[in-house]
């Protein structure tokens, strides 16, 4: 799969009957897929001879498959293939399929499954079943959901629609009862917000296709109904007509283990018959509104056949809702061979585009840092080691003498590490800030090297839940050890940790339970269950706190940093100043905003316009940059502010880089008036500046920490090369 550039890898497995091919090289990098690329001697024995594959083995992961022998590599061997396909990946976005991979046979029954209602105009999901649609025979069954797709309001039921494999029909599902008036309602008001229909067929998302200004768009999910421009009546979609792509598959006397929604399966040799088959790499949809004669279909039972219908083009032949109206649903499916392979399936719904403007935003990013270098070049090597060595070459007597005519940041030795105010707060805060860089730094890791498929719906959100409370261990740790280096004792740890583990995601908690309130007054599956707050309660007190008090702990057994210089007792006055000197601090975060805000707009167009964003190498590279000018800024404002003998360096350094925050939250904002100009209602935009607010603060916390220690070991290296009598 192909998502940022031009590399691209993959293996070939052969014996001498069969060849899979396409396989991606991702799955070797979950060890979920373990093949060496091998021919079988006459005398059983095996040897590599396909010079275009790469050659992987895992040692200890699989020693033989069906009795042919695989070569062990060295470790290293490992090790170094590794950092290649990193390398080279680095700016690719590529996935791992994510689930298990299904075989059918012709005439297999396969069923789709429906996702909560969603619309970018309102951003509030409901459930498909609130509408009145047919429903299955067994009654409506809710699929096992993991935490992140709870919190995205994902509500996954099954559903009535069938399919055979390979057998085209056309199909009557159900005649519904003469609509009420609040059917009728609530019909309308979902078509006119424009709430689509999410289906799921064999884990793909059902896709359409629309041609706009004469360009071909393609969209996931289809609309409830449609309203024709200036008129007063809206018309349901009640006949479906799918197309879905298959592709032959058949199977070899080699083991796959594979993982996904059902957990591990492996497919042998006694499944040889269920491995050979037809596998669906393809799921779309054309909708249509089709007015049926109600007498003649409640004569029908669901799953009959019916002859072929083709879609209206007159208004008067569509289904046309209000009240008392009976409503007959119907589709029809079309089986396609396509020549996709089942690695590949998800490639058309992942397809970047615009992979210059990505490209455009690293190099002006990199011009922001070759140009804060400089400065901070010429800072260290320049101003600072030229004063210092002036400084050192003199005799005691003539330091004493100079002491007197210092000018700029050596005047406040004394003072530079006078302890700041709310010193408490800046420890918390640095040490939340520690642990949200560090969730979103390993999260975008791992999803840039595959592994947080779109194929598994909210695992990007459960492993960032996880990872953050994990890394409480970190954030009790920075807290605890930055308390004892400003005070000088260990006393009142306890608090620090507390703190720690409490502040953000206290912060995150007042937030999310002001909307879900919003979301419940709604009636929207978007609305945290209240089993899922205890949930979610234990999570934080009974994993995340007490990591938090473990690594505050361990930040009492670590050495204090020490001061290079002693603090005078009584503090020096500051010079006044022409501008306040908060003005420069959040000026500084334009420049960490330069780097990020092309950036943003494609977040924020996957968060609210529905559109999948799975180009994380190029996330990877940002957030590397966004912290090199976040340091670089910080180093050079702390830099100024000593040299016009300003000591309270301390919160500018945080809030020189952390002010980016403050842009991201006014960029969305923007975002809202001039991009989301679909979006209706006081409620939607509630939700919407509400979750900006909190990524804004997230944000804040995490540059800001960046910022704050970079500033922090600069000024120590600073002032321990001046020699104190």
């Amino acid at each position: 799969m192909l998502l940022a550039g031009e590399c691209y890898c993959s293996f070939v497995v052969r014996t001498e009957d069969d060849p899979i091919r396409g396989s991606n090289i991702t799955q070797i990098s979950n060890n979920l897929l373990l093949l060496h690329s091998y021919r079988r001697k006459p005398s059983g024995a095996l040897s590599s001879d396909l010079s275009p594959s790469f050659h992987y083995q895992i040692p200890g992961l699989i020693k033989k498959v069906k009795g042919m022998e695989l070569v062990t590599k060295p470790l290293m061997y490992w090790v170094f293939i590794s950092i290649i396909v990193f390398a080279a990946q680095l700016c690719n976005g590529f996935y791992l399929p994510g689930s298990y991979m299904h075989t059918y046979v012709n005439g297999d029954n396969i069923y789709a499954k429906v996702n909560s209602l969603t619309s970018i105009e309102t951003e509030l999901p409901f459930s498909y079943y609130s509408l009145p649609y047919c429903k299955p025979l067994g009654g409506i069954k809710k699929s096992a959901e993991n935490l992140g797709e709870l919190l995205m309001g994902d509500q996954i039921d099954n559903s009535p629609y069938r399919f055979q494999m390979n057998v085209n029909e056309s199909i009557y599902l159900c005649t519904t009862t003469p609509l009420n008036e609040h059917e009728v309602k609530l019909l309308k008001q979902r078509t006119r917000d424009l709430y689509q229909v999410n289906m799921i067929l064999d884990n793909l998302p059902v896709m359409r296709f629309a041609v706009q200004n004469g360009v071909k768009i393609q969209w996931t999910g289809f609309p409830v109904g449609y309203t024709p421009p200036g008129s007063n009546d809206d018309y349901i979609i009640n006949h479906l007509k799918f197309t879905i792509l298959v592709h032959e598959y058949e199977g070899s006397n080699a083991e796959i283990i594979g993982t996904g929604e059902e957990g591990l399966g492996v497919i042998s040799e006694s499944d040889k018959s269920k491995a050979s088959g037809y596998q669906i790499v393809g799921f779309q949809v054309s909708p249509c509104s089709v007015k049926y004669d109600p007498e003649v279909m409640t004569s029908l039972h669901m799953y009959d056949n019916i002859t072929s219908i083709s879609c209206p083009s007159e208004l008067d032949k569509y289904q046309v809702i209000k009240e008392q109206e009976r409503i007959s649903f119907t589709y029809e499916v079309e089986f396609v061979k396509s020549d996709i392979k089942w690695p590949s399936r998800w490639d058309a719904y992942l397809k970047m585009e615009g992979s210059k403007v990505h490209w455009f935003s690293i190099m002006n990013s990199l011009m922001v840092i070759f140009f804060l270098a400089g400065i901070v070049f010429v800072i260290f090597l320049r101003t600072v080691r030229r004063d210092l060595t002036r400084y050192e070459e003199l005799d005691k007597e003539a330091q004493a003498q100079m002491n007197e005519e210092l000018s700029g940041w050596k005047l406040v030795v004394g003072d530079v590490f006078r302890e700041p105010n709310c010193s408490k707060l800046l420890c918390v805060m640095v040490g939340d800030g520690v642990q949200i860089l560090g969730m979103g730094g390993v999260t975008i890791v791992f999803a840039a090297l595959g592994f947080m498929s779109p194929a598994s719906r909210g695992m990007l959100l459960t492993g960032m839940i996880l990872l953050f409370l994990i890394l409480g261990i970190a954030a009790g740790y920075v807290s605890v050890r930055l308390w004892s280096t400003i005070k000088g004792t260990t006393e009142g740890w306890r608090s620090i940790s507390w703190s720690a583990a409490c502040f953000f995601p206290g912060i995150a908690f007042i937030i999310l339970t002001v909307l879900n309130f919003i979301l419940w007054g709604s009636s929207s599956t978007g609305a945290i269950p209240i089993s899922l707050y205890f949930e979610l309660f234990f999570l934080w007190f009974c994993i995340s706190v007490p990591l938090t008090m473990i690594g505050g702990f361990m930040g009492t057994r670590a050495e204090a940093i020490e001061y290079p210089v002693r603090t005078n007792q009584i503090p020096r006055e500051i010079p006044a100043r022409k501008y306040p000197s908060w003005l420069l601090v959040l000026g500084a975060g334009t420049l960490p905003f330069g780097t990020l805000f092309i950036e943003l707009f494609f977040i924020l167009s996957s968060i609210w316009l529905g559109r999948f964003y799975y180009v994380f190498g190029f996330l990877l590279v940002v957030l590397l940059l966004l912290i090199i000018v976040c340091a670089e800024v910080s180093v050079v404002l702390t830099y100024m502010h000593l040299c016009v003998e300003d000591w309270q360096w301390w919160w500018k350094a945080f809030f020189a880089s952390g002010s980016v925050s403050l842009y991201v939250f006014l960029y969305s904002i923007n975002y809202l008036v001039f991009d989301l100009q679909s979006l209706s209602g006081p409620v939607s935009a509630t939700l919407y500046l509400g979750y900006s607010l909190l990524m804004a603060v997230a944000i804040m916390l995490a540059t800001g920490t960046v910022g704050f220690l970079t500033s922090f070991y600069f000024v120590h290296y600073l002032f321990s090369s001046v020699k104190i009598d």
